[in-house]
């Protein structure tokens, strides 16, 4: 068995936006790419365009830097996508946005058109794959009767999760507006999994949001302090691209809120059925050894948002040879988690 990438992205094109529907074409997102000067340029000379999305503007950021080719990220070519996943050792990639990790606008029916489009895209472009390239079906939250009703179509169609903000429009993960969204998950066997992202509509056309990756870790305090993982018994939770750095902290201020004591720590997040996607930076032997790591952690290459010189996967294979964690892990870090996660 091959690698399992938790988090791996498309760019959208203008091909993703021709999959709105014609009665909603008025709100169809056009990429712009100003004139001159051969598209915005922010962030060491990158080359931008804009995004606009029923008046809102903001950079389409450009990932020429990642090591990916752009046929390859934007599924222009989705052979050379499955053979760069060949090189790099990995089975299965599940996908989630880049432009619509951020919110489009506090409109539900542009919020509704503009997912729906993104939602049938990629159902479209993946499903010649043989379930090699997964996907993460956007719920439009602020039209929750649609969004619940969508879900079983988009496992039908290739999603193995539902990509959620760790707050969004001002309400926690926990608030129990998104219950109908999380019962209907749980039924259809889909985990709720929050990646990085704004927490609420962006209108600025800036590169950088402060706190972008708390989000997940506000998702997954929430969750554990409301008690939601008890609600629904059978639901599986992501949290994902904030790395892993973080859970010990969580974890502490979880056992002091809860008054937790004893074996709390190496067995808390298993039992909730969280599960958080590492990158290579982070430290993981005391995360294997102390918090049960070797039954949640996962591994992500982000592919297509960062180059790195090796695949976050070979990291551990190689962490585990010189012996800082235990070689009878890293099937699960690498595959077996992410497996269980996705219901793969």
């Amino acid at each position: 068995m091959g690698f399992i990438d938790a988090d791996a992205h498309v760019d959208e094109t203008e091909e993703t936006w021709t999959y709105v529907l014609p009665s909603e074409e008025r709100y169809r997102p056009v990429l712009l790419d100003p004139p001159g000067v051969g598209g915005f340029r922010a962030g060491q000379g990158n080359h931008h365009k804009l995004l606009v999305t029923a008046g809102n503007t903001r950079l389409q950021r450009y990932h020429g830097h990642s090591g990916t080719t752009d046929e390859s990220r934007e599924l222009r070519d989705v052979p050379a996508r499955l053979r760069h996943m060949d090189e790099l050792g990995v089975e299965v990639q599940v996908i989630y946005p880049s432009a619509l990790l951020y919110p489009t606008q506090p409109r539900p029916e542009v919020e509704t058109a503009v997912y729906g489009a993104y939602n049938r895209w990629l159902a479209d472009k993946t499903s010649g794959t043989g379930g090699r390239l997964r996907w993460a079906y956007i719920p439009p939250v602020l039209s929750m009767d649609k969004a619940v009703a969508e879900l079983e179509w988009a496992k039908e169609n290739g999603a193995c999760a539902v990509f959620k903000k760790g707050v969004e429009y001002d309400r926690a993960a926990s608030h129990p507006y998104f219950y109908p969204l999380y019962a209907e998950a749980e039924r259809l066997d889909l985990p709720i999994c929050f990646h990085t992202s704004p927490h609420t509509y962006v209108s600025d056309i800036g590169e950088t949001v402060p706190f972008l990756h708390l989000t997940p870790i506000s998702a997954f305090m929430s969750l554990a302090g409301d008690g939601v993982p008890q609600i629904f018994p059978r639901l599986r939770w992501g949290f994902i691209e904030a790395g892993v750095s973080w859970v010990p902290y969580a974890l502490k201020e979880i056992r002091r809120t809860a008054k937790q004591e004893g074996d709390f720590d190496s067995t808390f997040v298993k039992a909730n059925r969280f599960y958080v996607a590492a990158d290579t930076e982070d430290e993981l032997p005391p995360l294997v050894d102390r918090y049960g790591g070797a039954d949640w952690l996962m591994m992500a290459t982000d592919y297509g948002h960062l180059l790195r010189e090796l695949p976050a996967h070979q990291v551990v294979v190689d962490r585990a040879q010189r012996d800082e964690i235990p070689p009878d892990v890293v099937d699960r870090i690498v595959s077996g988690n992410a497996r269980e996660l996705y219901a793969l």
